[in-house]
Formats: C-alpha cells, sequence, structure tokens
C-alpha cells in the first residue's frame, strides 16, 4: 500500500483536522500486512468511521480499486479534507458529515464489507468528551478513552456483511482484552495485528471478524499470526 500524498494539506487544515500520526501510520501498516485477507474477501462496500484528512480510507481506496469507499466524520472540515485527499491521489472517496454511522443506517444493514476506526482513545474526563469542538474531538475518549468506541460496537453485527472485517486502533489504557470480551458477546473473534510503542502509547490495532456460528466464514485454516510473529 502506499502511503498517499497529503502535501495539499496546510497547517491551517490542521488546526482544524487530525493531522496523520504514529496511530495513522500503525493503522496503514496493519491493513497492509492484511492486504492479501482483504483482497481474497473481494470487498464491495468500505467505510472509515472518522476519517480526518483521508489519509487511511485514501490508501484503501488505492489499494482496492474495486471497492466502493466511503467515510463519515463529525467534521465538515475532516469530511473536505478527506475528499481533497482522495481528489489529491486519484481515487474515489465519499464523505457523509454525520456521528458515527448515523447516516447510514439501515440503509447499508449487512452490507460493509470493511469498517476502519481511529478512535478518539486518551482517557479524559466524559465533560472533556462532551464538551469537545474542534480538535480535541479527535483525541478525547472519556472514561478509559473508550466513550466514542463503546457507543460504535453495538452497531458492528448490523452493518458488518457477514464475511466482514472491522479494524480498530486501540491503545493500551483502552483495556483490549475487554475491548476483545465485548466483542466475543457480539459474535465477533479479535486478532491484534500490529502493535508499537509511539511515546508513552502502546498502540495496537485489532481486527475482528464473526464467528463462523454467528454466520461469518471465520478466519482461515491455520488461524492468525501476530504480525510481530510472521517471517
Amino acid at each position: 500500500m502506499q502511503t498517499p500524498d497529503i502535501s495539499h494539506l496546510t497547517a491551517a487544515d490542521y488546526d482544524r483536522v487530525y493531522e496523520p500520526a504514529e496511530d495513522s501510520f500503525l493503522l496503514l501498516d496493519a491493513l497492509e500486512a492484511d492486504l492479501e485477507r482483504l483482497r481474497a474477501r473481494r470487498p464491495r462496500l468500505a467505510l472509515e468511521v472518522g476519517s480526518g484528512s483521508g489519509v487511511v480510507i485514501t490508501a484503501l481506496a488505492a489499494a482496492l480499486p474495486e471497492c466502493l469507499c466511503l467515510a463519515t466524520d463529525l467534521s465538515e472540515a475532516a469530511c473536505r479534507a478527506t475528499w481533497r485527499t482522495a481528489h489529491r491521489n486519484g481515487v474515489t472517496v465519499l464523505p457523509v458529515r454525520c456521528d458515527l454511522t448515523a447516516a447510514l443506517r439501515p440503509r447499508l444493514a449487512g452490507q460493509l464489507d470493511v469498517v476502519l476506526f481511529n478512535p478518539p482513545y486518551v482517557v479524559t474526563s466524559t465533560e472533556e468528551v462532551c464538551a469537545s469542538g474542534g480538535l480535541a474531538a479527535s483525541w478525547a475518549g472519556g472514561e478509559r478513552g473508550r466513550e466514542v468506541t463503546d457507543r460504535l460496537l453495538p452497531q458492528l453485527p448490523e452493518l458488518l456483511a457477514p464475511d466482514g472485517l472491522f479494524y480498530l486502533v486501540a491503545i493500551r489504557e483502552n483495556d483490549v482484552d475487554d475491548l476483545g470480551a465485548v466483542m466475543a458477546g457480539l459474535g465477533f473473534d479479535m486478532c491484534r495485528v500490529m502493535s508499537r510503542r509511539a511515546g508513552p502509547e502502546h498502540l495496537s490495532v485489532l481486527r475482528f471478524e464473526r464467528r463462523a456460528e454467528s454466520g461469518g466464514t471465520g478466519p482461515p485454516e491455520g488461524g492468525d499470526v501476530p504480525h510481530s510473529q510472521r517471517p
């Protein structure tokens, strides 16, 4: 996967839109590591929730040219930045301004083959989440850094196709084991695709897919091998 050109975005843009950072590039690296798996599913419809600059969904659109890529963000500036990044890199991404997936349900129920989310994961007070606006909304995650993520998770069984994949960025403070338990209760298995330390943060990209008995195809024979252990 090629890292998209984002030279069109300026300091003025980054005053209103999250600038791609270590978490963005870790998600790109994880998707690249999983690219064969993604292509094998022949996805037709992908969504990035909270697309920010659009760097991740643009890279996915370039890598999966047969897949229609959508993006949502609560910020008008982010939606515009996402569209500009896609246009700059010669791909089509359709940004929709809304809260999480509100504008897509129930029309796209059961149709999303890939969902990506690099959420606001920094541990803050609940008041900071409720009061955050502008750029702060891209990082203020509330208690355990999970308040926004925990709103999205229950929507995934409705939105994902039977063999759909969900990729989530998380830090250690988000309680990754509990994220796995919550998603297990919704019928999904979790794999930690890739992890990296960035300053004080221990970042991970988690992949979720339905258990075979829950209506999905399940992992291929041999199971998952964490990226850190792959040759």
